[in-house]
């Protein structure tokens, strides 16, 4: 069985969309695509290159593929190696759309039973990176193996997050984590089960007993 890997820009307030560049995605009137480039460091470059550093597939999502696909295969210089080895890796991408998929060695995957049963296949692990659409149906299907984010130091105030109304509740468990000398941190997380709750402490008091009878009637 393979495993399915995620791998996430994030800022602290949670915003993932177009960390690379003004072009990337400026959707919704997003203002600040680029910003991952000044507030990164050498120490995130060297972690992005670990996590491609084995034998991968690519799992994406439709869009983060067309972005892909209109950057990697024509890319130069010291980024040319790493657009010859996403073109010659073997790209999964998850869409119900028609549209041609011309990049060498693309597949289209119409819905999460077929990401389940290439999740059951032989072969490398299947990375994925951006694609934020897919979190949500992959945890509630328990399909996402490991979790890698990269929390950059910067608030955004708007744009696309991951952390939707479709993400499923569930517990995380840390598994790795380390703190470059520019202030990103990137920590690795496996899904740990469900949401178990509980309190540090109950007492009984008259304050209380309104306060909850004010939320019940909506007034609180």
């Amino acid at each position: 069985m393979r495993r399915v890997i995620g791998g996430l820009f994030q800022s602290l307030d949670g915003v993932i969309q177009a960390p690379g560049g003004p072009t990337e995605d400026p959707s919704h009137g997003f203002a600040h695509g680029g910003w991952m480039f000044p507030v990164s460091d050498e120490a995130v470059g060297a972690a992005v290159g670990d996590f491609f550093a084995g034998p991968y597939d690519l799992l994406l999502g439709r869009r983060t593929y067309d972005i892909f696909a209109a950057y990697w295969p024509y890319v130069a210089g010291e980024a040319a190696a790493m657009g010859d080895a996403f073109t010659a890796a073997n790209k999964y991408v998850v869409t119900r759309g028609e549209q041609p998929l011309t990049w060498a060695n693309s597949h289209r995957l119409g819905d999460l039973d077929a990401v389940a049963a290439l999740r059951q296949g032989d072969g490398p692990d299947l990375l994925i990176q951006g694609s934020s659409t897919l979190y949500p149906a992959l945890l509630a299907a328990g399909l996402l193996d490991q979790l890698k984010l990269y929390t950059l130091p910067i608030v955004l105030g708007a744009g696309k997050r991951w952390f939707g109304a479709d993400t499923p509740p569930l517990t995380l468990k840390l598994v790795e984590h380390t703190l470059t000398p520019g202030g990103t941190v990137i920590a690795t997380y496996q899904p740990a089960g469900p949401v178990a709750t509980g309190a540090f402490g109950h007492v009984e008091s008259a304050a209380e007993d309104d306060r909850q009878r004010r939320m019940k009637e909506g007034s609180w």
